[in-house]
């Protein structure tokens, strides 16, 4: 028979995987309360009084509306999340649309909160994710109209349009509020920036193409 103090060691053990995701809601519902923005949080948002909710609060409109692609990567995502359906909160969901120009690409990316499964609606997207060192494998996929693919939480992950016109999908994640981390972003158009050297350092190049990544990450 297991002892109290071996239960308490097995339980220690699972500790993070049962408090890795986000915990179940308590109450029906707990929509945000977005007027009161600034008070702290703990893993979502305070809720408002259940006799004001109403149905916008579990509502939005378009996703049927095309993103604007002309940027420099030629993507635009358009999300529903807690930010935008305060009725998420708690509930540990979100989605979000993706439009891509020809040739347009959602750069190497992960979301630190949320396994993403993503459906191409029109197009054909070459999608991919990198595991985790030390094996670092790219798993990818072309992917056609209709077809489904996981990214796992937490990994790196990309989408690019393979197809001769533009291309849509549709996402669901399992965060009310997933992130987002460009990998490019956040290591060359970081606030304060990391040193120069240490980039150049790291990526073995020299500091002038450093400093070029650095200027472009702030022109996204």
């Amino acid at each position: 028979m297991a002892t109290p103090f071996t239960l308490f060691l097995l339980a220690a053990a699972l500790s993070p995987t049962v408090f890795s995701f986000e915990p179940a809601p308590l109450q029906d519902f707990c929509v945000a309360e977005t007027s009161n923005q600034g008070s702290v949080r703990v893993n979502g948002m305070a809720c408002k009084n259940p006799l004001f909710v109403q149905a916008d609060d579990f509502f939005y409109s378009g996703l049927h509306v095309a993103g604007d692609t002309g940027n420099s990567y030629g993507f635009r995502v358009t999300p529903v999340t807690v930010y935008q359906v305060p009725g998420l909160n708690t509930l540990g969901l979100s989605m979000m649309r993706i439009d891509y120009a020809l040739w347009g690409a959602n750069p190497p990316h992960t979301h630190p909160r949320a396994t993403e499964i993503f459906t191409v609606l029109e197009g054909t997207l070459q999608v991919g994710f990198i595991t985790s060192d030390p094996q670092n494998r790219l798993i990818t996929k072309v992917l056609q109209r209709g077809d489904v693919f996981v990214f796992p939480v937490g990994l790196v992950h990309f989408q690019r349009n393979m197809g001769h016109s533009n291309a849509t999908a549709i996402a669901a994640l399992s965060s009310q509020n997933p992130g987002v981390i460009s990998i490019t972003n956040s290591i060359f158009g970081s606030t304060p920036p990391i040193s120069t050297e240490i980039l150049a350092q790291t990526f073995g190049v020299d500091n002038k193409t450093v400093h070029l990544l650095k200027k472009k990450s702030t022109h996204v």
